[in-house]
């Protein structure tokens, strides 16, 4: 495991806060995540973990069954990216099981503090782990290349949990739940590294200190809004459509020598989770930033999407 030791060396050197989403969140966020938190760890007190996942399926049921809307909106999004036109009974079932793993992921997000380490560490599973620990050792950083499927707030806290050190590229609007349970777990784990967050519209100078301090460096590259002007996409072939991808953290690995490797997050049954380190993009080579290297690299990420998406439609989380 790389970076054990990090989760008890308190000189580690972190991103500056100035980059953290962790600002306060309001009085409205603290009581009535606060309630639920309360509300949610006494479920789990009377049932367990187990009960829990078959609580938060049977809640995301009955979302399922009267959010016609959102219902409808996924139904959209999964006919755009089938092969064929799914039938009436594989949408429904697709639909309810992204209606069950919406729910449970926020469930299990939520009380995140309240279940012990060692027990949290069982509900992980890290595929190929070999590749992102030899990538690690190598001291300059690794970039995990996500995209807007699966539960990323999870992974990256059960990340930190098993003593990585882990810096998120997210939006700059956070929800107030991230707020909330990140707060909460800082004050109660103090000894674990703590999970950065830098804005994404921010310069990149936080991103290339990320890459110099070692860490795992994580964001979504399936993003075709431009924030900046400074932002760099590539252009790609997806879902038989052409998108602009951003290219922008791709490029700075290169240039920093960090590995770039494309990652998958699935949720399994009983909130298990499993992060499938599958594949390196770009090897951090002299010359791994040229234009056709970067190209050739963010096709091979469209095309692996792609492939997940379809074998895992009920992970989408943009509708």
């Amino acid at each position: 495991m790389v970076n054990q030791g990090a989760a008890k060396d308190q000189s580690v050197q972190t991103v500056p806060s100035s980059t953290n989403a962790s600002s306060p969140f309001t009085a409205w966020d603290k009581l009535s995540f606060g309630v639920a938190h309360v509300f949610v760890s006494a479920v789990t007190r009377l049932v367990g973990i187990r009960g829990l996942y078959f609580f938060g399926r049977g809640f995301g049921t009955l979302e399922w069954m009267i959010n016609y809307k959102r219902r409808r909106r996924f139904a959209r999004a999964y006919k755009k990216i089938a092969e064929a036109n799914p039938s009436r009974s594989d949408l429904r079932r697709t639909s309810r099981e992204f209606f069950c793993r919406s729910r449970c992921d926020k469930l299990f997000y939520l009380i995140l503090d309240s279940i012990p380490k060692d027990k949290l560490r069982t509900h992980f599973v890290i595929d190929n782990k070999e590749m992102l620990d030899e990538s690690l050792a190598r001291g300059k950083g690794v970039y995990l290349a996500v995209s807007h499927h699966g539960a990323h707030h999870v992974t990256a806290m059960l990340l930190a949990i098993y003593g990585y050190r882990v810096a998120l590229v997210r939006d700059g609007q956070e929800s107030g739940l991230r707020k909330f349970v990140q707060d909460r777990f800082e004050r109660l784990h103090p000894e674990l590294p703590r999970l950065q967050v830098i804005f994404a519209d921010a310069y990149p100078r936080d991103i290339y200190r990320c890459f110099k301090d070692g860490y795992i460096l994580g964001s979504a590259m399936d993003v075709s809004r431009v924030r900046q002007a400074h932002q760099q996409f590539e252009e790609v072939t997806i879902f038989g459509e052409r998108r602009k991808f951003l290219s922008g953290p791709l490029k700075i690995a290169s240039r920093c020598g960090g590995k770039a490797i494309q990652v998958f997050l699935t949720c399994e049954p009983n909130f298990r989770y499993r992060l499938d380190v599958a594949q390196q993009l770009l090897d951090a080579t002299h010359g791994s930033d040229k234009d056709e290297n970067i190209t050739a690299a963010m096709q091979l990420y469209a095309t692996n999407v792609e492939k997940h998406v379809r074998r895992h439609p009920q992970e989408l989380t943009r509708i």
